[in-house]
């Protein structure tokens, strides 16, 4: 068994998505590993609720194990009284963690330049880092301080997809607005163009419905490289968070 490592979890205040923070949280808890949590200001923070209930006709939420390890991950002491993102001292850490999430309140976590200096300098480090759907846009708005590149400039990677967004999206404007569309941008776009090049995105096979669990990978889709692990969406937590645990 591996040595226990600190990993660091950094939210938004509310809207992160339950599957990407809860799953990964539980696999390396289980794991003997620790888990802390940092958010801007200290508050405890609290997941997108469309998605513990259902976002549309009770569709398209969590799955139930997902959702019943946050339950559990709402009674922990690091959750309820995580770190503030001025106090994240990267050197204290073994590795990076970033989830994603796409309701208004994510904005909060994925623009400030605050917590992508604090990401750029853990990156320096050459530690294990690890990102998730909408997470992925921290790393790739983080700049290298000696080059003024985005961090993922010269890696391979993946995120969520346009065709995933732009169908989520159109699938539930008639009643959410723009909920699935964070930014004017999709994701997708803002990723691939802070690459060195196009091709370094990975896409992945089409998504359907069906995720990933702890049992079953074959719905699910990472890219791999090096110490940086990426993924596209919750149906992908499960083998994400296992992946980053053999990095550990």
């Amino acid at each position: 068994m591996s040595p226990a490592r600190r990993v660091l979890v950094p939210l938004p205040d509310r809207d992160f998505d339950v599957t990407e923070v809860a799953v990964p949280w539980r696999l390396l808890t289980d794991a003997g590993h620790q888990v802390v949590f940092a958010t801007e200001k200290g508050h405890m923070p609290a997941a997108d609720p469309l998605l513990l209930t259902g976002v549309i006709f009770g569709k398209l939420g969590a799955d139930p194990e997902p959702r019943r390890f946050y339950g559990d991950l709402t009674l922990t002491e690091g959750f309820q009284k995580p770190l503030t993102w001025d106090a994240v001292v990267p050197e204290d850490f073994d590795a990076l963690l970033l989830p994603g999430g796409h309701a208004p309140g994510m904005r909060q976590y994925l623009g400030s330049e605050a917590l992508q200096a604090k990401v750029a300098a853990f990156w320096a480090l050459q530690r294990p880092v690890a990102a998730i759907c909408h997470g992925v846009l921290v790393l790739a708005r983080a700049k290298d301080p000696a080059t003024g590149l985005s961090l993922l400039h010269g890696m391979r990677t993946t995120c969520l997809p346009k065709y995933m967004e732009r169908s989520a999206y159109l699938l539930t404007a008639w009643k959410l607005g723009r909920y699935y569309r964070t930014y004017p941008a999709y994701v997708e776009e803002e990723v691939v163009a802070a690459l060195a090049e196009p091709g370094h995105f990975e896409r992945g096979p089409r998504a359907g419905t069906k995720r990933g669990t702890a049992a079953d990978h074959a719905p699910a889709f990472v890219v791999e490289d090096g110490r940086y692990v990426s993924a596209r969406w919750p149906g992908d937590a499960y083998l994400f968070a296992q992946r980053f645990l053999t990095r550990l």
